[in-house]
C-alpha cells in the first residue's frame, strides 16, 4: 500500500509539471516549440519508465474491443406507454441499442487509472490534443466508406460536432470585422445552430438567419448541412456570394441514412460519432479542415475552451470506429452498415405506411441512387421524419403531444408549425408506439 501511495505521488508531480507546461506553450507557442516538445518526450519517458506509456502511442497493449452492441443515435421524437404527461426534454440520447450477435470484445477498451495524464497528445499536430490512433482510425473510415477525402486535410477533434461548431464560426470570423460576421443556414435549418451561434453574444457572429433570404453582398458563414437535418434532403450552397465561407456539417453522410455519390471534398466538413455509430455519450466530432490557417485557429478555439479534447472517448471512439471499418474489410456476410441499413429501410417501411393509413400527415420523397458503397439503389433514409400535417390545425407539435407523441416544432427550424420533426431513432419499443399511435389519429 505504501508503494501504491508513493507511486500515485510521484504520478500527481508528473501530472502538475505536465499541466504547467500547457501553461507554457500558451505563453510562448512560436518561440519555444521546440522546447514544449523536448519536455513532453521526457516526461513520456519518466512515464513510460512506471509503465504508464505502451509501444503504441499510449494505448495499452491489452485494451482489447468488441462489436457485440453497436448504439444508433436516438433524438427527440417517441411514444410513451403510460398515462403521464410527456416531459418537455428535446433530446432522448439513450439510442436503440443493436446486438449484432458477433463474438469478441473489439470494442472495449480496457485503462487504467494512471493513462491519458497528460493534456498532450502530438505536439508535431496542428490539432495538438489529437489522439493518434483516433485520427488513423478517422482516416481508414472514409477510405473505407468512400464518403470524404482525407488527404490534405487536418483532423480536428472536438467535444462532438457542436463544439466544432463553434470552432469553425470562430475560425472564419474576423476578430477585428467593424460587424459581427452572419451565419446563414437554408430553411428548415438545424434547430440549435442559431441558439448556438448567438448563445454568447460574442460580438464576433451572429445568426442571419435563412440563407435563401440573405443579402450576398454581406460577408457571412453558410452552414449547409447534407442530408439535411430535419428533411434528409441533399445540400449545397445557396447563397454562392463573393465574400462568402462554407461550413459543411456532414453528420448524417453515411451508407445507412444516404447512397453515398462521391467523396466529399469540402474545405470545413464535420462529422460525429453519435451519427455515424450512435455513440452520442462518448461526445466525440472531428474536422476535416483544408486550410491550415483554419485548422490552426479551430485548435485554438477547443485550447481555450476545455484544454483539449477527453482521451478516454478518443481511444473508445477510435476502437469503435476501427470495429466498423474491420466489419467491411473482414468480409463478413453483414457489415455494421448493412445491418444499419436494414433497420433504417425497415423503420421507413412502417412509418410511411403508418403515414398511408391516417391520410392526415404527408413526408417527403426522395430520389433514388445507388450507393458507391454498397451497391445497393435507394431513396434517403434519414434519421428523421419531416412530416407535415395536411389538416386545418396549425400546431403539428401540440396537437402530436395531444396523442401522446413528443415532436420538436417545425418553427424550430425556421420552417411552419405544420411541421414536425419526429425521430427515426428511438428504441424499438418507443417506435413501435409511435408507429401505432400516429396511424390510429383520425
Amino acid at each position: 500500500m505504501a508503494n501504491f501511495v508513493f507511486l500515485l505521488k510521484n504520478l500527481l508531480v508528473v501530472s502538475a509539471a505536465v499541466n504547467i507546461g500547457l501553461v507554457w506553450k500558451n505563453m510562448s507557442d512560436e518561440i519555444n516549440g521546440k522546447v514544449a516538445s523536448s519536455s513532453l518526450r521526457n516526461c513520456e519517458k519518466k512515464l513510460h519508465c512506471h509503465g504508464c506509456l505502451s509501444s503504441n502511442g499510449g494505448q495499452d497493449e491489452t485494451a482489447q474491443v468488441s462489436r457485440k452492441q453497436v448504439l444508433l443515435s436516438s433524438t427527440t421524437s417517441f411514444s410513451r406507454d403510460d398515462d403521464d404527461e410527456p416531459d418537455g426534454g428535446d433530446v432522448d440520447d439513450d439510442g436503440a441499442v443493436i446486438n449484432l450477435d458477433q463474438t469478441g470484445e473489439e470494442t472495449t477498451v480496457v485503462t487504467s487509472s494512471w493513462q491519458f495524464m497528460s493534456y498532450f497528445s502530438d505536439l508535431n499536430n496542428i490539432c495538438w490534443f489529437l489522439e493518434p490512433a483516433f485520427a488513423s482510425a478517422v482516416t481508414r473510415l472514409h477510405e473505407v466508406v468512400g464518403n470524404a477525402i482525407t488527404e490534405g486535410r487536418h483532423i480536428v477533434v472536438g467535444t462532438g460536432s457542436s463544439q466544432l461548431y463553434h470552432a469553425a464560426i470562430y475560425a472564419l470570423s474576423p476578430p477585428d470585422g467593424l460587424e459581427p460576421m452572419n451565419v446563414v443556414s437554408a430553411v428548415p435549418f438545424y434547430s440549435s445552430y442559431d441558439v448556438m451561434t448567438d448563445y454568447l453574444k460574442s460580438g464576433v457572429h451572429k445568426w442571419a438567419g435563412d440563407a435563401y433570404k440573405f443579402d450576398k453582398q454581406k460577408p457571412y458563414i453558410e452552414v449547409v448541412t447534407s442530408p439535411n437535418n430535419p428533411d434528409g434532403s441533399i445540400r449545397e450552397a445557396v447563397v454562392n456570394g463573393d465574400q462568402g465561407s462554407l461550413i459543411y456539417d456532414l453528420a448524417y453522410y453515411w451508407p445507412q441514412y444516404t447512397p453515398i455519390s462521391t467523396p466529399a471534398e469540402y474545405d470545413i466538413m464535420l462529422f460525429t460519432t453519435s451519427k455515424c455509430t450512435g455513440h452520442a455519450g462518448i461526445r466525440i466530432g472531428w474536422a476535416l479542415v483544408k486550410d491550415r490557417e483554419i485548422a490552426k485557429k479551430m485548435t485554438k478555439y477547443i485550447e481555450i475552451n476545455t484544454i483539449g479534447v477527453s482521451k478516454d472517448s478518443q481511444i473508445r471512439a477510435a476502437k469503435i470506429l476501427e470495429a466498423v471499418s474491420g466489419s467491411v474489410d473482414d468480409g463478413n456476410n453483414e457489415t455494421f452498415f448493412d445491418y444499419s441499413y436494414e433497420l433504417m429501410a425497415k423503420r421507413w417501411k412502417e412509418l410511411r405506411e403508418a403515414v398511408n393509413h391516417t391520410e392526415l400527415f404527408s413526408l417527403p420523397e426522395f430520389p433514388v441512387k445507388t450507393c458507391s458503397f454498397s451497391g445497393r439503389t435507394f431513396g434517403q433514409l434519414p434519421a428523421f421524419a419531416w412530416l407535415k400535417f395536411n389538416g386545418k390545425v396549425d400546431d403539428c407539435e401540440s396537437f402530436l403531444r395531444d396523442h401522446k407523441i413528443i415532436t420538436r416544432g417545425g418553427e424550430r427550424f425556421g420552417a411552419s408549425k405544420k411541421y414536425v420533426r419526429a425521430s427515426m431513432m428511438s428504441r424499438e419499443k418507443e417506435f413501435r408506439l409511435f408507429t401505432k399511435r400516429l396511424s390510429e389519429i383520425k
